[in-house]
């Protein structure tokens, strides 16, 4: 197997690519110890049945530039194949701005294929490719050189068993007509809003019991300055402080290190020096945040009144079509989408797109009185009234 180590070696295989209909691609990083991901192999194979045409590309390598991929990237006669791909979109865009394009996601042509909910790519392999996987060096540190055989083995199985599985998904969405569906989906992976992370939006991630305006405005001046702190010096937020000590931080409003040695949930470090000092500011700017500035909470949702008898058809309705579309339920609509059709809201996503072809239709008739279901046998058929 060949690792490329020059930026030479890398023109040459992505000149090769010219003309070929896909590429297949994934990555090996590390994210432990930092805020972003640290890339540490690429993978790639182009069309055919051995491993003479795949290869690893080493991007620690001294000197190597990894422009050559980049336009590989940015060509658009070329279809870009990964298996789950938003973290590797995540890398190439926060480290080069580049989102591949074309792009094909293995994992969500599999979940609108008929491989239910949990379309991971050890199970594709063996339902499509009939191989097994290796997965004993999946939790390996990809950042040591050399690369030992078992880890470059393991990383070549990534690219070279996805040509398979492509080409089968492939022929499954022309046969039944359903690439649309997955390039809706894909849309939202190549946007590149989903790889932007904004401090002053961070605190929406974090799961509080109140929602006191003046609680959420200290909770959103925390969360912001951990995350600007973070980035700056590409460390784990959890490594500044957790989510349950942010929680603790704005409950008990500490005003001095005194107070900060009184937390039973914030580590060492965070009580002395930069972290410290950023805490008592940032818990200062919520406390005197002006009442026009506090964060207000959509609470639209939890103030719903849900019909639960209605959910419940919804349930038993989308578990119908499921059944007969052969698409993930989760991936047409989760829980949160069915309880809000229930609620009278029609501005959810299982009621747009192709979501709406499969499940929203019918679920807008059932809410209307205009069909109901029967049980037959095993199956739930939908009746017209």
């Amino acid at each position: 197997m060949k690792t490329i180590t020059t930026t030479t070696d890398l023109a040459a295989f992505c000149e090769s690519a010219k003309g070929q209909p896909y590429v297949t691609v994934d990555t090996e990083f590390l994210r432990e110890r930092t805020y972003y991901s640290k890339l540490c192999l690429v993978q790639l194979a182009l069309p055919g049945t051995d491993d003479s045409n795949a290869v690893l590309v080493d991007p620690l390598a001294d000197g190597l530039s990894l422009e050559p991929l980049l336009d590989l990237f940015r060509d658009t006669s070329i279809i870009k194949v990964f298996h789950a791909a938003r973290q590797d979109l995540e890398i190439f865009y926060v480290d080069h701005g580049v989102i591949p394009d074309p792009m094909f996601d293995t994992q969500v042509a599999a979940m609108v294929c008929g491989f239910g909910e949990q379309a991971g790519y050890e199970t594709l392999v063996k339902r499509i490719a009939k191989q097994g996987v290796d997965k004993s060096s999946r939790f390996t540190d990809w950042t040591r050189r050399p690369l030992s055989d078992a880890q470059k083995t393991y990383a070549l199985a990534d690219v070279t068993h996805l040509r398979q599985i492509y080409e089968y998904l492939a022929a499954q969405l022309e046969k039944s007509g359903r690439h649309r569906w997955v390039e809706e989906e894909i849309k939202l992976l190549t946007n590149p809003e989903t790889y932007i992370t904004r401090p002053p939006e961070a605190w929406k991630r974090i799961k509080t019991r109140s929602t006191a305006p003046r609680f959420l405005a200290i909770v959103r001046e925390l969360a912001t300055f951990r995350e600007i702190y973070a980035q700056e010096r590409n460390i784990p937020r959890s490594r500044v402080y957790k989510d349950d000590a942010l929680v603790e931080l704005a409950s008990t409003k500490p005003q001095s290190f005194e107070d900060l040695g009184r937390s039973r949930l914030l580590l060492r470090e965070a009580r002395k020096g930069e972290i410290a000092d950023g805490i008592l500011a940032a818990v200062k700017r919520g406390v005197d945040c002006p009442k026009e500035n506090l964060p207000e909470v959509d609470l639209s949702h939890e103030k719903m009144q849900v019909n639960p008898a209605l959910a419940d058809l919804l349930r038993v309705l989308l578990k119908a079509k499921t059944e007969s579309s052969g698409v993930a339920s989760k991936l047409i609509a989760p829980a949160a989408d069915l309880d809000a059709i229930a609620a009278g809201l029609r501005d959810v996503p299982a009621l747009t797109g192709w979501r709406r072809e499969v499940f929203g239709e019918d679920a807008l008739r059932l809410c209307e009185g205009r069909i109901a279901l029967a049980a037959k046998g095993k199956n739930v058929e939908v009746i017209e009234i």
